[in-house]
């Protein structure tokens, strides 16, 4: 957990440094979303704690973004989830040209999807469609240089640097002023093999309270093949919301 705060820590600094270089027309928001399940049956219980938080700061030719996520899940007394992510990206142009560039650097371990390590790196282009205040999608792709450390079912670990092609699906939907519907969903398959790929899926359905606070249900996958492991997550909770 150290190794974990002090990732988040270095990147929620490097967010305040980028923040002194704007001016006022910087644009920010933050997002916070803690959901769950619970079930619990004669003797036996299970539970998933799916915690993600945003930080956002954009202004016309720019954009910064921070994404956290930690989820835990026991069932009947058993681990079956103790997976964190942390992903730092930033945008040129989005807001002003249909298509524009990014970069992107993010740290990952698993306990579902075997995974002790992951860090990626890299950049593309996105092409951005329709960009309302009831619809807004991008398809972006590019090139990530990944290093991971994995386990197996033996106790043996092993080191692998690649490549892969990232290909991402992202869009935002308003439906009667107060249903939303967000989604982003990523193909990594490596350039060496394709048949070595990540999957990485995630919907949020929510409906908004008022400015900012939602009811949310989302639905997320995830797939490592090369550890031939997946989860798929349902959960039920509240976001807060904030554009300042």
């Amino acid at each position: 957990m150290k190794k974990r705060g002090s990732l988040l820590g270095c990147m929620l600094l490097f967010c305040y440094v980028a923040l002194a270089q704007f001016n006022d027309s910087t644009h920010y928001h933050v997002n916070y979303a803690a959901t769950g399940t619970y079930n619990r049956a004669n003797s036996a219980q299970s539970y998933v704690l799916n915690n993600g938080a945003t930080f956002d700061v954009s202004r016309k030719n720019v954009s910064l973004n921070s994404y956290t996520n930690y989820i835990y899940g026991v069932n009947e007394g058993r681990e079956t989830n103790n997976d964190f992510s942390s992903t730092l990206n930033f945008d040129l142009f989005r807001a002003t040209r249909t298509w524009s560039y990014w970069g992107l650097a993010s740290y990952a371990t698993s306990y579902s999807l075997k995974i002790n390590n992951q860090f990626q790196a890299g950049g593309g282009i996105s092409y951005n469609g329709a960009r309302t205040k009831t619809v807004e999608w991008s398809i972006s792709d590019g090139i990530l240089f990944e290093t991971s450390n994995l386990y197996n079912q033996n106790p043996d670990k092993s080191t692998h640097t690649l490549a892969r092609n990232s290909l991402r699906v992202k869009y935002h939907f308003v439906f009667f002023k107060n249903i939303i519907l967000d989604g982003m969903h990523f193909w990594q398959p490596a350039l060496n093999d394709i048949s070595n790929y990540i999957v990485r899926s995630n919907n949020n359905l929510s409906v908004a309270l008022n400015k900012w606070l939602k009811v949310t249900a989302s639905l997320t996958y995830n797939r490592f093949n090369e550890t031939n492991s997946e989860n798929m997550l349902i959960n039920f909770g509240l976001t807060v919301d904030k554009y300042f």
